[in-house]
């Protein structure tokens, strides 16, 4: 992929930005951003001009997925999201002022969006990296955040083609993440608790079915 310049993000920047263009072109622009922004793609010279850009961008891809019309849209910009959290910490506190955390959680229990372990994969991605941070925690709980932890946990394959085995694997492995990092938290920990984590918890250790045979998730419950 040729690398992109300064005017290249912009560009991008400005169809994501533009509440006039229609949902198929900032659905593709998101795409573009999730392939640059991907941790696998070897080229950062164009990431510099990047960051000059972030808040309109960030901004713009947590409105897209607040308001996608189907689980395409929603995939392609919390994956571009998910990428730029790894990218950038700002992008996490960016997020937090979005009150992205409402907006993730909300998406989660509208099938229309989030349809697929891969939208779920990109959605605790996001709230993993959001979890390393303080305010973090309060949010989740006022949005029954542990509850929707407790259901990824237990995200299982329609089917057993290897890509969705391994997208539930990766759902299971930081829905226990996220937990252990907000669970620094003392009302965290005890809501977890209250909504018996630690039975499903030590369920995932134990039963090597129930884990899809995953050593990362057994490692993240533990």
């Amino acid at each position: 992929m040729p690398d992109l310049q300064v005017d290249g993000i912009l560009c991008l920047a400005d169809i994501l930005t533009d509440e006039s263009s229609v949902e198929a072109a900032r659905a593709e622009a998101a795409a573009v951003v999730a392939q640059i922004t991907s941790p696998h793609h070897t080229s950062t010279q164009h990431l510099a001009s990047f960051l000059e850009s972030m808040h309109d961008i960030v901004t713009a891809l947590i409105k897209l997925c607040e308001s996608a019309s189907c689980g395409e849209v929603f995939l392609l910009a919390s994956a571009a999201l998910a990428n730029i959290t790894f990218f950038d910490s700002m992008a996490c506190e960016i997020l937090l002022q979005l009150n992205a955390i409402h907006i993730l959680l909300q998406a989660c229990k509208d099938r229309q969006r989030v349809d697929t372990p891969y939208s779920k994969d990109q959605v605790v991605t996001i709230l993993a990296n959001l979890s390393v941070l303080e305010p973090c925690a309060s949010e989740v709980l006022q949005e029954q955040g542990v509850e929707r932890l407790l259901l990824l946990l237990g995200e299982n394959p329609s089917s057993p083609n290897p890509s969705e085995v391994a997208a539930c694997e990766r759902v299971q492995q930081k829905a226990a993440v996220t937990l252990a990092r907000l669970s620094r938290d003392p009302d965290v920990a005890q809501t977890a608790i209250q909504l018996k984590a630690v039975p499903r918890l030590i369920e995932l250790c134990r039963s090597p079915t129930e884990r899809n045979n995953s050593d990362s998730v057994l490692v993240a419950c533990l």
